[in-house]
């Protein structure tokens, strides 16, 4: 593989006609490039041009895998064979870029991983082991809990902005959730449902990001701790797969914690079949020796 088959950009719109059909023909291995760049297309000011580096990688005039790095410099990857992981960790360190980490499909971003470390004498760790699941059949949840499913509105907006500062802490994220910061947020973009008990009151939430190639991604799910076990999360993330399916989407897709059996069995309870393993690695590098 020639190094120069890959054609780097920092511009989004010659990209995204360059490899936009590629993105769109694997809308569930590509969901989240597909709805990252949709949020960057659409949100104003959630792009800042020049900041982040898009590649994609072209065999016969036609392209084959994508990546894009943004300022996190954290690496997001199509699908690759390991000889391709190779030629891109070389091509990238010959270009004096550096990364702090690589998310993709679990083969590929271990073989990118142990490529990075070989080129660079990073060190990579993986943060956690995901399952990417697709809906097969929706089956509602059995038994079914009492409340019905409500669209999160404005009048909630500190509501749910609580549950997701608890579920970031919950996953160790250090953000900050605010009025000031929601709207750089991952949160953001996304629509929300409560699960309502007969009361009225809300006890557990589901997002979902915006439709795009005909896929809708659930993320994320959160039910406060001290409501866990009642089968609320089931029963709000049922209420958000039907109402995506309703709405025309023809994939819905959501990842879990490979290490979480308690949700991986809910969701294959719902209907959700597993399609492929997902790899967060991050990357470390030594200091330098200090000269005197």
């Amino acid at each position: 593989m020639r190094p120069d088959a890959w054609h780097l950009t920092e511009d989004i719109d010659d990209f995204l006609a360059r490899a936009g059909d590629f993105l769109r023909s694997r809308p569930v291995l590509h969901n989240t490039p597909l709805t990252v760049m949709e949020k960057w297309r659409t949100r104003p000011g959630a792009f800042d041009p020049g900041t982040v580096l898009f590649g994609r990688l072209e065999s016969d005039g036609e392209a084959q895998a994508i990546f894009y790095r943004p300022p996190t410099r954290r690496l997001t990857l199509t699908p690759l064979s390991p000889e391709r992981a190779d030629a891109l960790a070389a091509r990238l360190t010959v270009l004096g870029h550096t990364l702090s980490g690589v998310t993709a499909d679990h083969d590929t971003a271990t073989a990118f991983a142990e490529a990075w470390q070989r080129h660079t004498g990073a060190t990579p760790t993986l943060r956690v082991r995901m399952h990417l699941y697709r809906l097969g059949t929706l089956t509602p949840p059995e038994p079914h809990p009492e409340g019905h499913g409500r669209s999160v509105g404005k009048q909630d907006h500190e509501h749910l902005m609580r549950w997701c500062r608890e579920l970031a802490a919950d996953l160790g994220e250090a953000v900050t959730i605010d009025a000031d910061s929601w709207a750089g947020t991952r949160f953001a973009e996304k629509r929300y449902t409560f699960w309502e008990i007969p009361d009225g009151t809300p006890v557990s939430m589901a997002g979902v990001t915006p439709m795009v190639a005909g896929m809708v991604r659930v993320d994320p799910v959160y039910t406060p701790a001290h409501l866990r076990g009642r089968g609320y999360a089931a029963a709000v993330t049922a209420e958000v797969s039907r109402a995506a399916l309703a709405a025309g989407a023809t994939e819905v897709v959501l990842f879990t914690d490979a290490g979480n059996p308690t949700s991986n069995a809910l969701y294959q309870r719902l209907g959700y079949r597993r399609v492929t393993d997902w790899a967060p690695y991050d990357f470390a590098y030594a200091e330098p020796e200090a000269s005197y």
